[in-house]
């Protein structure tokens, strides 16, 4: 029984070793396949941290101290305490702000260059240059349907033409109209930015208000033109005013009609133009030509030799002059008063007011050697 025991006690001995054993070993085997897995993953770990794209597992080292906290505290240790104040004035007092360049230093802005009516009109600059055959207005563009005259011309005459009450039952009140149109034809002609240009005014009076004589037309004048202009590109100034252009032209003007009341004349005129600021003035000195015999062989000393345009735009109204002088004859030629305003100032191009005072010889071609008085009330019609 003794041996029986012993012999039970060794099995139970043998079986717990047997399973320590096998314990130990699992433990191991775990251990080697826990290693083989988390120490690759462990050094890929490592490797992505250096490189910035995951966090270090251990923490971070404290940033290094700033120089300020380093003086700062040096200046804590300072046992004197008007000492320590002053260290950290030295080490915190800001800077002072940095004071505005003075006014003299800084860039003043540019002013903007006035708007030159001359050389829109006359495309003068290259801002304002445009294509060739484009029409555009030329003269004003009016139809004034009430034009009082104090003296109608019923019996026109020349030296060589006469028409005795050819308008006798004529009356006062009359209307006119007037169309004038150009276009550029030719550019950079000769001389860099020099233009042609063609244009055609046409000038009718008529009596709408005269029914005894079924409201006739009773004359219109025709005026084709040629201009050659030459812009001064150079500045050039006179007592405030510049000196924009040259003009050289040929004008031929005719009323159409047969003897005894056709009128015409031809002639060739050099021009200039200046402008100050809302201001400009146009000259132009004529001189006739093919004037032998003729329908109406003294009009120049009647109508005259120069033409002076002054124009005044000072904002959405219009202003213009015309003086006509013989330069023989003080109290011949002729004055034209023109001026406009917009029906509504947002369109300041579309219709407007119109008023023209006229005094003078020659108001049309008919009436060149007539003097009148005519005051005109209507529509500027259009500009473009």
């Amino acid at each position: 029984a003794g041996a029986a025991v012993a012999s039970l006690v060794r099995m139970r001995s043998a079986r717990s070793r047997s399973a320590r054993s096998l314990a130990v070993a699992t433990r191991r085997a775990t251990a080697a396949r826990w290693v083989a897995v988390r120490f690759p993953l462990r050094v890929l770990l490592l490797l992505l941290s250096a490189l910035g794209a995951l966090p270090v597992a251990h923490a971070a080292a404290p940033p290094p101290a700033s120089p300020a906290e380093d003086a700062g505290l040096r200046c804590a240790a300072e046992a004197d305490d008007r000492a320590r104040l002053a260290c950290y004035d030295r080490v915190f007092r800001l800077a002072p702000a940095a004071l505005p360049p003075p006014l003299s230093t800084l860039q003043q802005p540019t002013k903007a260059q006035p708007v030159s009516m001359m050389s829109r009109f006359w495309e003068l600059d290259d801002g304002d240059k445009r294509s060739t055959y484009v029409v555009k207005t030329y003269q004003p563009n009016y139809l004034l349907p009430l034009a009082y005259t104090n003296d109608i011309n019923r019996s026109p005459a020349t030296p060589t033409q006469s028409a005795p009450d050819a308008f006798a039952g004529f009356g006062r009140f009359e209307a006119k109209l007037q169309l004038s149109l150009r276009m550029k034809v030719a550019r950079d002609l000769l001389v860099d930015g020099a233009d042609v240009w063609f244009a055609y005014t046409q000038r009718s009076w008529a009596q709408p208000w005269n029914d005894e004589e079924s409201a006739p037309f009773r004359t219109t004048d025709h005026q084709p033109e040629v201009i050659y202009v030459v812009p001064v590109r150079r500045d050039r100034n006179l007592l405030g005013w510049r000196w924009r252009m040259w003009q050289l032209g040929y004008t031929h003007e005719s009323n159409g009609s047969t003897d005894p009341l056709s009128r015409s004349w031809d002639r060739v005129f050099l021009g200039a133009g200046v402008e100050r600021g809302d201001w400009s003035l146009e000259l132009r000195l004529a001189k006739r030509i093919y004037a032998s015999g003729g329908d109406n062989p003294d009009i120049s000393d009647w109508v005259g030799r120069s033409r002076l345009t002054a124009v005044w735009t000072p904002g959405l109204s219009t202003t213009t002059l015309v003086w006509r002088n013989t330069l023989k004859h003080w109290d011949r030629g002729s004055l034209q008063l023109d001026w406009s305003y917009p029906f509504d100032r947002a369109q300041p191009a579309g219709l407007r007011y119109m008023v023209q005072l006229f005094h003078g010889y020659g108001e049309a071609l008919l009436d060149y050697n007539h003097r009148q008085t005519r005051a005109g009330l209507g529509l500027a019609l259009f500009q473009f």
